[in-house]
């Protein structure tokens, strides 16, 4: 799996995932979109901050797939429903498929 990611943070399964695309069919430059997730790594926990966060986004293309870092931090008890609505409210979702091109095609 190619990504931004040093692949010690997210070499287990994540604490949480939501899927924001499936069954795509969403087509650029060659690439298409099969499935986009959203995915959750709890690195650590702190008593008066909470849980620590790695929010991730994984996108599963024809020519492979990629898992780049969305945001990270103390982002509170609903982190990734917060990231997800906010990725797929705005112009988010575009943003991310273009910089997994890129990611893509680097490598």
């Amino acid at each position: 799996m190619k990504g931004d990611i040093d692949q010690g943070r997210i070499g287990r399964p994540p604490d949480n995932m939501k899927v924001l695309l499936s069954e795509g069919s969403h087509e650029s430059e060659g690439i298409v979109i099969k499935k986009i997730e959203m995915r959750q790594y709890v690195e650590r926990k702190d008593a008066h901050l909470g849980d620590y966060s790695l929010l991730t986004v994984m996108l599963e293309t024809n020519k492979g797939t990629v898992e780049m870092k969305y945001d990270e931090g103390f982002r509170g008890q609903n982190a990734l429903e917060s990231a997800a609505t906010n990725l797929m409210q705005y112009v988010g979702l575009a943003s991310l498929i273009n910089r997994a091109l890129i990611e893509l095609q680097q490598q």
